[in-house]
């Protein structure tokens, strides 16, 4: 059988994004939105901030999206305004053992992820991951027909599929995100779930406003796999032939 093509997710994947990252974020991007939402010089309240960014989630499946289309906003600044830290490295957390399982996965591997190039490759670097990725797949990257089409888009994935000139059995998508796992499955490919940190993401997307999956943990008939870590992956590959 062919070698897999794995297709690696970064934030609550490879990393605790929800420890400090994601609470960052979000303060950033409610901050960005205030002024866009607002009113000359007076920043719209948090009520509405909320709104519109659980109304764009809902029907975009990316707040940004809804923004780039209602309110002109650069995609490139919304992401920079989003992504501002103080000290990124020190909110980084992450598992021991993360570059020893990667060289024991056979097959190449993606990383894809609905963050932006600087971000992850800063993340990355100081995990000393990005060496065993053959090619880094940003959401600057994420484009059809000139349009921002970041997971879970089924035309991006099916982009992707035909540049790598390979049938869509052979990618394994590692997530987090069931939404990003659906998608995915619905093309032909396989499908791995890890959960270690929902319980902080749902905790996180309660808070603002968005729902969790129901069924937290229980795997849907969409994924293939599902694990705790991604350290769990060689144990299971088995799972995924």
């Amino acid at each position: 059988m062919a070698s897999p093509i794995w297709l690696f997710d970064l934030d609550n994947t490879l990393h605790n994004a929800s420890h400090a990252i994601f609470p960052a974020i979000n303060a950033n991007m409610n901050a960005y939105m205030a002024k866009v939402l607002g009113e000359g010089d007076v920043p719209a309240d948090e009520q509405a901030v909320n709104a519109a960014r659980v109304a764009y989630w809902k029907r975009y499946g990316a707040t940004l999206l809804g923004m780039v289309k209602h309110h002109q906003v650069r995609a490139e600044d919304f992401l920079r305004e989003a992504h501002r830290f103080d000290d990124l490295i020190a909110m980084i957390r992450a598992e021991r053992g993360l570059a020893r399982l990667l060289r024991r996965l056979p097959g190449r591997k993606i990383l894809l992820t609905n963050a932006p190039h600087k971000y992850s490759h800063d993340v990355m670097r100081h995990l000393g991951l990005h060496r065993h990725f053959a090619k880094h797949i940003a959401i600057e990257s994420m484009r059809v027909h000139g349009q921002l089409r970041p997971k879970p888009s089924k035309q991006m994935l099916r982009k992707l599929i035909a540049k790598e000139r390979a049938p869509a059995c052979r990618y394994i998508l590692v997530e987090d995100t069931v939404d990003n796992l659906k998608a995915a499955k619905t093309l032909g490919m396989r499908t791995v779930w890890v959960t270690q940190y929902l319980s902080a993401r749902a905790n996180l997307q309660h808070h603002l406003g968005h729902l969790p999956p129901p069924g937290l943990t229980k795997r849907p008939s969409y994924i293939d796999v599902k694990v705790k870590s991604v350290r769990q992956l060689p144990d299971n590959l088995y799972k995924i032939r």
